[in-house]
């Protein structure tokens, strides 16, 4: 694994480093091949509380877990912790999907870089500031697997192509608990 590990309001030293390279890389095992794109690590200070963020970009998934903490390293404890929850949770669900479906056996694929980028326009107070802009693919899925991925990034809703009938669709959390899907 190739790791990206940042400091914000924190120096990162070869300790952390180390440290985070040690136990995120213990996911490895999890993976049949190589990992071979870049870990994203962002580790911050604010008002005395640790925060890390950990963003792993899959060829199927994005694995992401954050978490704050007083101490740094029990931070990295418990995002690691909620990343090995995310990929045997996905593992469990893909493989009673192949077995449903009598599909071949699905093992996780090599990871592959996703084009993400930042813009960040100031323009007039009274206008609309647009912060920042994500880019990605959709992946055919169906709004099963989408809800899921939603819950596993922590996002209120997600935005998919329907593997049934190939549009754009969206995915929501709605107050009462349960989701909802707005077909385009």
């Amino acid at each position: 694994m190739n790791y990206n590990i940042r400091g914000e309001n924190l120096e990162v030293t070869d300790s952390i480093k180390e440290y985070v390279e040690k136990k995120v890389g213990k996911l490895k095992r999890y993976f049949d091949t190589p990992l071979t794109s870049e870990v994203h690590v962002n580790l911050s200070v604010y008002n005395d509380e640790q925060t890390i963020e950990v963003t792993i970009p899959m060829k199927n998934l994005l694995l992401r877990a954050e978490e704050h903490n007083t101490d740094l390293y029990a931070a990295i404890d418990l995002v690691v912790d909620k990343l090995e929850r995310q990929i045997r949770k996905h593992k469990t669900k893909v493989n009673r999907r192949s077995r449903q479906e009598g599909a071949p056996k699905y093992v996780f694929a090599e990871l592959e870089r996703e084009a993400q980028q930042q813009v960040l326009e100031k323009e007039d107070e009274s206008d609309i500031e647009i912060v920042r802009t994500k880019r990605f693919d959709l992946k055919p899925m169906d709004s099963e697997e989408a809800a899921l991925q939603m819950d596993m990034l922590g996002h209120a809703f997600y935005v998919f192509t329907n593997a049934l009938t190939d549009e754009t669709n969206i995915v929501y959390k709605r107050r009462d608990g349960r989701y909802g899907l707005i077909e385009t």
